[in-house]
C-alpha cells in the first residue's frame, strides 16, 4: 500500500492548479479612494464557506479580496467551539469546497495521512479532523484571511458603489475596510440569532442555562442533573457531551410525541433538489422549505444509540415546557408529565432568521426585502419564521423593498442560513456547497463586470494592439 505524504499531496495540488492556469492576472479594474485601499470583495467568515468562496473567486481571477474572521486562526467555524458531535452528519463521500479539484478533496487529504485502506475503513468524518482539513485547505491555497477581526457595521457609501466596513479586534486595522462587494459567509447564526425562549430567558438567571451555541465548561457538568430542551440532532450531541463529562443525569425533553425519523436532506442530496432549488417558483420554494422545517433533522442513529446507552440518560416525549422558574437555586421545569428540578438547563431550540437581528446590517436592514414582502403563502403552510427570511436573488444577493434601497444594498450577499428559503440548503448544508459556491462566485464576478462594463466595453472598442505582422507578397530571403 502506497501512502502519499502531505508534502506530496501539496505538490499534487499545485500541479493540478497549474494545469488549470490558476492564479492568472486579475481582470477587475482597480478602484481608488482617498481613505485607502478598496477591496473588490471582502468575505466575512473564514470557515468552510468563506474559504471555498475565496478559492472560487481566485479561480475566476478576482484576486483583490480579503477574508475576515472574528476568531483566532484555526478556530473558525463551529467545529472546535460549540459543535459537540463526534462526527459530521454528512456522508463522507460528498464533496464540497474542493470545487471539482480531486487533490483538494477531504478524501485526498485523509488518504495522504492514512492511505486508501484508512479511507475505506472510515465511517463518518471525525469533527476535529474536518477542522484539520480546513486548516490545511487554507494553508495550501494561501488564502488571504485576517483573523481576530470582527465586523461591527456595514456603512454603504451612497452613490459610490462602496461599503465601509467598521471592524474591531486584535487583528483588525485601525480604520474601516473599504469593499465593493461584501459576502456574509457567516454560517448557521449569520442570518439572525440563536433563540432562547422567553419562558427561560425572562424567568431564570443566566447561570442556570446555556444555549447549545454557547460554551459549556466540562467541570461545571460533573455530577449534576441536567435538562435539554429540544429533540433535534444537536440536543443528542449535547446529551452525549454532558454525560461523557460526568453529568449524573441528562433528561432530553421533546415537544413531539415521537422523534423525527425522516431526514429530508438525504432525499434532496440525490434528487437534484439541492443544486436545482433556485429554479423553482416562489410557491414551490416556500412549500419545500415549510416541509423541511416540519421534519427538521433527526439525530444520527449512532448519536442516539450512544446517548441512550448511558445509565443517566432519560428521554421525555410529548413533554413541552409549560413553565420554568428558579427554586432553591435550581431550575424547576413543568411539563404535561409533571414537574422536574435540575441543576442546569441546555437549550437546543435553534435560531431565528431575520436581517433585523444582525447588528452589522443595522443601517440597511429596513430596506432588505423579506419573503413576507414578496410572497403570501397559503394559510396551511404560512409561517412567520419563513416569512422573516431575506428574499435573495439566485446569486445570494439581497434585494430591496423599494427603489431607494437598491443602491444601498448593491454589492451585499448573504451566504448563510438566511439564504435557505431563497436558495435552499446550498449555503447551509455541506452537501450543497459544491453547487452553491460557483453560483455566488459567478454572481459576484458578474456584478463587478457589469458595474464597470462601460469602461470595459470602451477599452474593447478602442483596442488596437497589432498582433498579426505578416505581409504579402512576402519578401524574398536572400541566400
Amino acid at each position: 500500500m502506497i501512502v502519499m505524504s502531505l508534502e506530496a499531496l501539496n505538490e499534487r495540488v499545485y500541479t493540478d492548479l497549474s494545469y488549470l492556469a490558476y492564479g492568472g492576472p486579475n481582470w477587475v479594474r482597480p478602484r481608488r479612494h482617498p481613505e485607502g485601499h478598496v477591496y473588490d470583495v471582502v468575505i466575512v467568515g473564514g470557515g468552510q464557506s468563506g474559504l471555498g468562496i475565496a478559492f472560487g473567486l481566485l479561480r475566476e481571477r478576482v484576486s483583490n479580496i480579503l477574508v475576515i474572521d472574528e476568531n483566532p486562526e484555526g478556530l473558525e467555524g463551529p467545529w472546535e467551539t460549540y459543535a459537540r458531535m463526534r462526527t459530521l452528519r454528512t456522508p463522507k463521500h460528498l464533496t464540497s469546497i474542493d470545487l471539482g479539484i480531486p487533490s483538494l478533496t477531504f478524501r485526498s487529504w485523509w488518504e495522504a495521512r492514512f492511505g486508501p485502506a484508512g479511507w475505506e475503513s472510515l465511517d463518518k468524518i471525525p469533527r476535529g479532523e474536518w477542522m484539520n482539513y480546513l486548516r490545511w485547505y487554507r494553508e495550501v491555497l494561501k488564502l488571504p484571511v485576517l483573523n481576530e477581526t470582527k465586523l461591527k457595521l456595514i456603512e454603504p457609501e451612497a452613490g459610490e458603489g462602496l461599503h465601509r466596513l467598521h471592524v474591531e479586534g486584535n487583528g483588525a486595522p485601525s480604520t474601516p475596510l473599504l469593499a465593493r462587494k461584501v459576502v456574509l459567509a457567516t454560517g448557521i447564526q449569520g442570518g439572525g440569532e440563536w433563540h432562547v425562549p422567553p419562558l427561560i430567558q425572562d424567568r431564570l438567571p443566566s447561570r442556570l442555562y446555556a444555549h447549545t451555541s454557547g460554551p459549556l465548561e466540562i467541570e461545571s457538568l460533573k455530577g449534576r442533573k441536567i435538562a435539554i430542551l429540544g429533540g433535534g440532532a444537536s440536543a443528542f450531541d449535547n446529551a452525549n457531551f454532558a454525560l461523557s463529562a460526568g453529568a449524573a443525569e441528562v433528561h432530553v425533553f421533546v415537544r413531539r410525541k415521537e422523534l423525527p425519523r425522516i431526514n429530508p436532506i438525504r432525499q434532496m442530496e440525490g434528487s437534484g433538489m439541492i443544486e436545482r432549488f433556485p429554479s423553482l417558483a416562489d410557491a414551490e420554494k416556500y412549500a419545500v422549505m415549510a416541509h423541511f422545517f416540519k421534519h427538521n433533522q433527526p439525530p444520527t442513529n449512532d448519536t442516539y444509540d450512544r446517548a441512550a446507552s448511558w445509565p443517566g440518560f432519560r428521554l421525555h416525549l410529548g413533554s413541552p415546557w409549560l413553565d420554568v422558574e428558579e427554586k432553591g437555586g435550581q431550575a424547576s421545569v413543568t411539563t404535561p408529565q409533571g414537574r422536574f428540578d435540575f441543576d442546569f438547563l441546555i437549550v437546543s431550540t435553534g435560531l431565528l432568521t431575520d436581517p433585523g437581528l444582525r447588528p452589522e446590517l443595522k443601517l440597511v436592514e429596513s430596506r432588505i426585502a423579506r419573503w413576507g414582502d414578496r410572497y403570501e403563502a397559503p394559510k396551511e403552510i404560512a409561517s412567520p419564521v419563513l416569512d422573516a427570511h431575506p428574499y435573495l436573488t439566485p446569486g445570494f444577493a439581497f434585494t430591496s423593498r423599494d427603489e431607494e434601497g437598491e443602491s444601498l444594498l448593491h454589492g451585499l450577499f448573504a451566504f448563510n442560513y438566511g439564504a435557505m428559503i431563497s436558495c435552499g440548503l446550498s449555503a447551509s448544508a455541506l452537501s450543497g456547497m459544491k453547487y452553491a459556491i460557483p453560483k455566488i462566485v459567478s454572481a459576484v464576478a458578474d456584478q463587478l463586470f457589469l458595474d464597470d462594463k462601460e469602461d470595459i466595453l470602451d477599452d474593447y472598442y478602442n483596442y488596437a494592439d497589432i498582433e498579426f505582422t505578416g505581409e504579402w507578397p512576402k519578401a524574398k530571403i536572400r541566400s
